[in-house]
């Protein structure tokens, strides 16, 4: 019987991630970046504030201020998951007081146009979405 190494146990292992599955762990990465938050933060740090730029560092009171409804405890507890994820970058200028500026890495780049879109489609077909609501709701 052959052995093999870690590398290739990785390799392995990677090739054979299904979120279909329930032990994927692929799955507890799904639950997180599909959070509306998630999703504004990526939109927001991805195209600017207006959602049209390109991606450009924010400080935490921009963000605070752009995702409107957003508590500073959710806001605080979603960027520091996100960091943690290696999606974004958290740089501490020392001034006084600290400047904060939060930047996506290469990884969370790669996610950020799916999260676009993805709030782009929200905002187009929203109102077919109530017509469809207000009719199923009506029924008897």
């Amino acid at each position: 019987m052959a052995t093999i190494s870690a590398a290739q146990k990785k390799a392995q292992a990677k090739a054979e991630y299904d979120a279909f599955l329930a032990v994927c762990p692929s799955r507890k990465l799904l639950e997180r970046v599909s959070g509306k938050w998630v999703t504004l933060i990526l939109a927001a740090l991805g195209s600017g504030p207006d959602c049209t730029g390109s991606p450009r560092p924010m400080r935490y009171s921009e963000l605070s201020r752009l995702l409107a409804g957003v508590s500073q405890k959710m806001l605080t507890q979603t960027l520091r998951a996100l960091e943690r994820d290696g999606l974004i970058t958290r740089t501490v200028t020392p001034t006084v007081p600290s400047t904060v500026h939060y930047e996506l890495t290469d990884l969370g780049l790669s996610l950020h146009q799916t999260m676009r879109t993805l709030k782009r489609w929200a905002e187009i077909h929203m109102d077919e979405v109530l017509t469809s609501r207000a009719t199923h709701d009506s029924r008897p």
